[in-house]
Formats: structure tokens, C-alpha cells, sequence
């Protein structure tokens, strides 16, 4: 219980430093979140989205599970995309996944029992569509690397692709939709160089991606 004690305390230093700093800081957050980002990333705790963007609460909108997945059979993260876009407005959407990332690397070996394992499918299916590229590579680490590119760019395919992102579109919301990832060893993100701003675009920015990563 001591752990969960300093918790508390944590928490109540951040506010009063929070408070100190930035004068007003929750009066205002009370009122209305207003961002202008969906952060769409994995669970990992080495990834947290507002410190690696120096963006304060209230600023990101969030959402989190291993290995940053797009489901179209995920009821959560299509509701978290549809609010953030119809009801806040979002103009970025920004799927970031991370070398090093422990659910890419299960989905690298054989299936297991278990819920994660059930969990990680989509991106054993992606491992298959790319085996004769990810076994040209060198080493394991160069797979799995790859293979976390791969991803953020196969997530960042299905949320253009996903009725609220296409509604929005087509009414002619300013919205794009991002590929990121991040490097736990330098702390620095690296845009993949996919950025989709229409339906029209979609498809071929995202083929594009994949393209120069399997070059």
C-alpha cells in the first residue's frame, strides 16, 4: 500500500506545481476540451503521448492499446475516433506506433493461447502479407522494426477508412490522418512521411508508404 500512498502524494505535488506554474491552469480545464489531436498509440508505458509532444492536458485527445490498433470490430476505438471527430473537431489524427514495441514482437512468433495473442491477429496477418520482405532482413531486430513500420501505416489505412473519418471528409471537415512512430532509444519521433487528407488521397499516400519502406 505505501506505493499506492506516494501515488497520492505524487499527484497532489503535480497539481499544486501545476497550479504554480500555470495560474488558472483547472478553472480552465473544467470548462471545455477543444483539441486539435486524436493521439492514436500503444498501451506501452515507455510511450506516453502529452510528454513526448510537450503538449499539456487537455491539448491531445487519447487512445491506447498494445501494438496501436485500428479494428473495424473495435466498438472503443471507433467511438473514441467518431467523438473526436464529430463532437471535437479534432484536425489531426495521428497513429503512432514505437520501435521496440512488445506486441509487434509476439506477433513476429507463433500464435500463443490468450486473449493478446487473439488480440494481435491483424498484425500476424500483416506479418504474412510481407514475409518474403521481412525474411530478406538481416536480423530479428530489423524485422521487427520493420514490421512496426508496417503497422502504423496498416492502423493508419483503417482509420481513413472508418465511417467517421469518411463522413467527415465528405463534408468537408479540415481533417488529416498521420503516420508516426516512435524510437524508445533516443526518444524521438519519426514521421513516415504518410499524411491523408481526403478519401481521394488515402489510398495512394498509404500505398506510397509502404512502398518506400519495402524499397
Amino acid at each position: 500500500m505505501r506505493l499506492l500512498a506516494e501515488l497520492f502524494k505524487n499527484n497532489r505535488e503535480w497539481a499544486s506545481r501545476m497550479e504554480r506554474e500555470h495560474p488558472g491552469f483547472f478553472a480552465r480545464l473544467v470548462g471545455q476540451q477543444t483539441p486539435e489531436f486524436l493521439w492514436i498509440g500503444c498501451s506501452d508505458s515507455r510511450v506516453p503521448a502529452n510528454e513526448i509532444v510537450g503538449l499539456m492536458p487537455g491539448e491531445i485527445f487519447v487512445h491506447r492499446n498494445v501494438a496501436n490498433l485500428v479494428d473495424p470490430g473495435d466498438r472503443n476505438c471507433l467511438a473514441v475516433i467518431q467523438y473526436a471527430v464529430a463532437d471535437l473537431r479534432v484536425r489531426h489524427i495521428m497513429v503512432v506506433g514505437h520501435y521496440g514495441c512488445g506486441g509487434v514482437r509476439a506477433a513476429l512468433g507463433d500464435p500463443q493461447p490468450g486473449i493478446v495473442h487473439e488480440w494481435l491477429a491483424p498484425v500476424r496477418a500483416l506479418r504474412e502479407r510481407h514475409s518474403e520482405f521481412l525474411g530478406s532482413k538481416p536480423s530479428e531486430g530489423a524485422r521487427w522494426g520493420k514490421l512496426c513500420e508496417l503497422n502504423v501505416l496498416e492502423q493508419a489505412r483503417n482509420v481513413a477508412l472508418t465511417p467517421p473519418v469518411l463522413e467527415a471528409w465528405n463534408r468537408g471537415q479540415p481533417l488529416a490522418v498521420h503516420g508516426w512512430i516512435y524510437s524508445l532509444a533516443d526518444g524521438h519521433l519519426r514521421d513516415l512521411g504518410v499524411t491523408a487528407s481526403s478519401a481521394s488521397e488515402a489510398a495512394a499516400a498509404f500505398d506510397d508508404g509502404v512502398r518506400k519502406i519495402l524499397s
